[in-house]
């Protein structure tokens, strides 16, 4: 999943492009200003980058479980390891 961090930095970066191609805005008394955080929640209907990657991997979740057992894509998504390796550091030499 997304850890808050790469959320935060997807908003950050979704807000600064949108910013961007929406423009500044000119007030009554002839100065311009950015669109608040507010405004461009509204000018997209709330609908962020950050759901809209969830509504993708939860699309291609259901995708692939429909898909049958032979399926490269499939196997891998069911497969388990053998394995796990040990946490930290490797040992020296």
């Amino acid at each position: 999943m997304l850890g808050l961090n790469i959320m935060q930095k997807l908003l950050v970066f979704e807000r600064k492009i949108l910013r961007r191609i929406f423009g500044p805005r000119q007030k009554e008394n002839g100065e311009w200003r950015l669109k608040t955080n507010e405004e461009l929640g509204k000018a997209i209907n709330n609908e962020n980058i950050v759901r809209y990657i969830k509504y993708k991997r939860l699309s291609w979740l259901g995708h692939v479980e429909r898909m049958t057992n032979e399926r490269a894509a499939k196997t891998i998504y069911k497969w388990k390891p053998y394995a796990s390796r040990l946490k930290g550091r490797p040992m020296g030499r």
